[in-house]
């Protein structure tokens, strides 16, 4: 009995000291969801990541088309990519890209990336737009230039003539540009609500950063590159 009464007194003295222990030493809660909420959205515990057997070594074709349960094409891979389509109407292309196209559930084109040819060399390109504009676009030009934009999204603009379908092609400032120049020049700048740029941000050919202000014309009315001594 006397072993019991202090076995039971060691068990209430060691719980007393871990209630005691400050909020940092007792065992923290695992980050994320929890378990009952992981449970409501798994869709697969055991998901099909891989083929067993490989049907073809090799598919050849001009153009590949994946399609929803619906029939509405969802994605193009084309040695010439079809044509834009924008609310159920197809327009011309500035220029021939070969690649993968992105539809939505209606069938308008949303974004892709893929190589254009131009007239002086191939140009890299990948894009994610609004319903009927660019909304970023990244391009690698021939010359070696790298280019970055974000577009404000447009205005919805539908034409009665048209089935009162969207219009593409409504005009929307460019409100960041990242840039890296044929020579190497990085700049980032960022421009006012009628696509102006208003600040950009630099590294002059001497290796100092410099961040210009400038105003509705384009001109730099200050320059801050304290490095370079030129505050003002």
């Amino acid at each position: 009995m006397m072993t019991k009464a202090i076995h039971v007194a060691r068990v209430i003295v060691l719980a007393s000291m871990l209630s005691a222990l400050p909020a940092a030493a007792q065992p923290a809660k695992r980050p994320g969801p929890s378990m009952e909420l992981l449970e409501k959205i798994i869709a697969d515990r055991s998901p099909e990541t891989r083929v067993e057997t490989v049907d073809h070594d090799r598919i050849t074709a001009k153009r590949i088309d994946i399609v929803g349960d619906d029939g509405v094409i969802r994605m193009t891979l084309s040695a010439k990519t079809p044509a834009p389509i924008v609310d159920g109407i197809q327009y011309r292309r500035v220029f021939d890209v070969s690649g993968l196209i992105l539809y939505d559930a209606e069938g308008s084109e949303r974004g892709g990336f893929g190589v254009a040819d131009l007239d002086g060399g191939s140009m890299a390109v990948l894009a994610l737009d609004h319903p009927a504009k660019d909304a970023i676009g990244w391009r690698v030009a021939p010359d070696g230039e790298v280019s970055f934009s974000v577009n404000q999204a447009p205005a919805l603009v539908r034409e009665p003539q048209l089935g009162n379908r969207l219009v593409p092609g409504v005009q929307a400032p460019t409100r960041i540009r990242l840039n890296v120049a044929a020579d190497g020049t990085p700049s980032v700048a960022l421009a006012d609500g009628n696509d102006r740029p208003r600040v950009r941000m630099t590294v002059t050919p001497e290796g100092y950063g410099a961040i210009e202000f400038l105003n509705a014309a384009g001109e730099v009315i200050h320059t801050f590159a304290p490095e370079a001594g030129g505050n003002g």
